[in-house]
């Protein structure tokens, strides 16, 4: 039996099979306990599994968000930043530092300190060049379907802080919200920086299917009441096809990771 064959033969083959004319069938996922997990294979049907509708603290997902803000301008600018574990009184999530990251690296390795930098940066550009209340509602406009009511209302930025990269629950999402998110014509462009940044770091079949292989941006992300408690987000894609997945309490980053390939079949 071929590579290709093999590959096809997982749980969720048949949304691999994204060159064909015909809508390819999706089967139904095998999901553990609290797991929630969205797909879209063309990018107009949307497949709801488990907990899909159940909303949780986005974590590390807040990152795309930032790329349909602020990615343009970072990129263009060739951002870097140099990780130490800590700056002021912000913290990474890993304490001994990331070293030098660009907006690629800073993305793969979830960077805290990176985009709170870059993030504060862009908002005194933004006061300069927009004022303070239009500034403010550039970035409520963007943030909104992650916000609530959780914002206290005003016409000032917002006070930066770590919960506007993924730490706290002042954004939340569930996996059909975010999956929906992205399918929008104008969230593209993230859709593009996940392709250009992450694909292939995590997955060495991308010459099954010519130059684009699948791309994941995982994470953790806080349980609300729960200090120290963690659940896990996946989100990514290949071709049309969009993914989001959904990991309960006591779940990190890596145990993502697994579950994405295991739900979709793919070789690591």
């Amino acid at each position: 039996m071929s590579n290709l064959k093999l590959l096809l033969a997982g749980p969720l083959s048949a949304l691999l099979l994204l060159a064909q004319p015909a809508p390819a069938a999706v089967k139904t996922p095998v999901l553990l306990p609290g797991e929630g997990f969205a797909i879209t294979v063309d990018g107009n049907a949307v497949h709801t599994y488990g907990e899909a509708r159940k909303e949780a603290p986005m974590g590390s997902l807040a990152k795309l968000v930032w790329l349909r803000l602020e990615g343009a301008e970072w990129a263009s600018r060739g951002v870097q930043f140099k990780c130490k574990g800590a700056a002021g009184p912000f913290t990474c999530w890993n304490r001994e530092g990331h070293g030098r990251v660009d907006l690629g690296k800073a993305l793969h390795e979830s960077c805290n300190l990176a985009f709170l930098f870059w993030i504060q940066d862009a908002q005194v550009r933004w006061r300069q060049d927009y004022g303070e209340a239009a500034a403010r509602m550039r970035m409520e406009d963007v943030f909104a379907p992650f916000l609530g009511r959780r914002l206290p209302q005003g016409d000032a930025l917002p006070p930066l802080t770590a919960a506007w990269v993924g730490d706290g629950d002042l954004l939340r999402t569930s996996p059909e919200a975010f999956l929906r998110w992205l399918m929008e014509p104008d969230k593209a462009e993230v859709v593009a920086f996940g392709k250009r940044f992450l694909a292939g770091f995590w997955v060495e079949f991308r010459d099954l299917f010519g130059k684009e292989g699948w791309w994941f941006k995982t994470g953790t992300a806080p349980v609300p009441g729960e200090p120290g408690a963690t659940s896990a987000w996946v989100a990514g894609g290949h071709g049309s096809a969009l993914v989001v997945l959904h990991l309960p309490r006591g779940r990190g980053k890596q145990e993502g990771l697994s579950r994405i390939h295991e739900i979709l079949g793919l070789k690591r």
